[in-house]
């Protein structure tokens, strides 16, 4: 059997207690996940889904008594579930502030120049699913809410959401033009249709612009935290060319990475939104660990689905991961189970016959649950961090927005 999922999840004192505590989908519950889905994938995913919902009702029951130093004079339940909450999909709450969001980002992209306005354009087409744009906006309000103020979004606090979509896009142009990739949402990529040459200014624009916007906000503080995005950005790319030797740090060095490319800029944002309403480094650290905890999650559900679900649903080829190199955590798990890996993974899957073989392997082996697992963990130190704020509908679709996190198919 892999490697359980406790030598991969690392928390501090009493932190893994309480985790495990709020799980409501236990270790027992996991091995027999396991052992009963071996023959059928349908089975095991059907009861690490059952386990999600089981496990948030629990959390929220223990939280709704544990979690009151924030605000000790507070008597209302901490963690009751609005039924509006219950209803309504977080995007709904937040379409109002988003509604022009991609118009507005045009806006600030506006160059008179028709072949470099089209290139920066080409992504801002409002098919996207705005996923960062909405943690951040929930994540203001419920901050807002907390600090004893109205859930209106502050101006200062939109624009975080607009950068952050803004560097999160001109990331994946830049991450296209180094994998090759020819596909992104399902059309083709800006490098494949105007050349690697233009698709690199045109990501190098659309960060200036971000930049240009940051500077606007005018708190030090907050132009700080986001420019750390782009240094953990250019970090983890770097991270993702190499791959460790030695297994015991190659899982270390995997979520590492992924926190730098893909959850650096959710917490971040997070916690640039919170120092706009509140000055307490303490619910910054809560703003960030949520965003933290979601993004490696929300990384670790992709690297997932890179195996089980079909490219027209991704937008993307399937194995896309296996075809340019990279061990994921399907496949770390998977190594446990199948040592072939290994050498595999040091030579990046590069041999003739590596990429299928690999692939084959991960779905022999417990790969692909365990990695759902380590996301549900991930998930629920989310839940155990949002929980510390005062309730708010906003606060309650964050939660809810965990569940989404792992349920998504792509």
């Amino acid at each position: 059997m892999a490697v359980p999922w406790r030598r991969c999840w690392r928390s501090k004192s009493g932190a893994a207690v309480l985790m495990d505590w709020c799980s409501g989908f236990s270790r027992r519950a996991f091995t027999r996940a396991l052992l009963i889905g071996r023959e059928s994938a349908a089975s095991r995913e059907m009861l690490i889904r059952q386990g999600l919902s089981y496990n948030l009702d629990k959390a929220m029951s223990v939280i709704r008594h544990r979690n009151r130093y924030l605000y000790p004079s507070q008597r209302v339940p901490c963690c009751s579930i609005h039924s509006d909450a219950k209803l309504k999909d977080p995007f709904s709450l937040v379409q109002n502030d988003l509604q022009n969001l991609y118009e507005d980002i045009k806006k600030e992209l506006f160059v008179s120049k028709a072949e470099l306005k089209s290139l920066c354009d080409y992504y801002f087409d409002g098919k996207g699913k705005a996923f960062r744009p909405m943690i951040v906006v929930l994540m203001a309000r419920a901050c807002n809410v907390h600090s004893n103020k109205e859930g209106v979004l502050l101006p200062a606090q939109r624009s975080i959401a607009m950068i952050s979509e803004m560097i999160h896009t001109a990331s994946l142009v830049h991450d296209d033009v180094i994998d090759d990739s020819d596909t992104r949402r399902g059309k083709h990529t800006i490098n494949q249709v105007w050349g690697e040459r233009k698709a690199i200014l045109a990501g190098d624009f659309i960060l200036s612009v971000a930049s240009m916007a940051l500077a606007r906000i005018g708190n030090n503080a907050v132009v700080s935290v986001l420019s750390q995005v782009i240094e953990d950005l250019v970090r983890g790319e770097f991270m993702q060319l190499g791959s460790k030797e030695n297994e015991n740090e190659r899982f270390k060095h995997y979520l590492e990475k992924t926190f730098k490319k893909t959850a650096s800029l959710i917490a971040n944002s997070c916690k640039a939104v919170s120092i706009l309403v509140n000055s307490d480094p303490e619910v910054h650290e809560i703003a960030y660990q949520y965003g933290r905890n979601v993004g490696i999650a929300f990384q670790l559900v992709d690297d997932v689905l890179d195996f089980t679900s079909c490219a027209k649903h991704l937008g993307k080829p399937s194995a896309a991961d296996l075809k340019l190199g990279l061990a994921t955590g399907p496949v770390l798990f998977a190594c446990q189970q199948f040592p072939e890996l290994h050498s595999m993974i040091m030579r990046h899957f590069s041999s003739d016959g590596d990429v299928d073989r690999a692939w084959h392997y991960v779905l022999k082996s417990d790969g692909v649950a365990q990695t759902n697992y380590l996301a549900q963990r991930y998930c629920q130190e989310a839940i155990r961090q949002i929980s510390r704020l005062r309730p708010s509908t906003e606060r309650d679709a964050l939660i809810r927005l965990t569940e989404m996190v792992l349920s998504r198919d792509k």
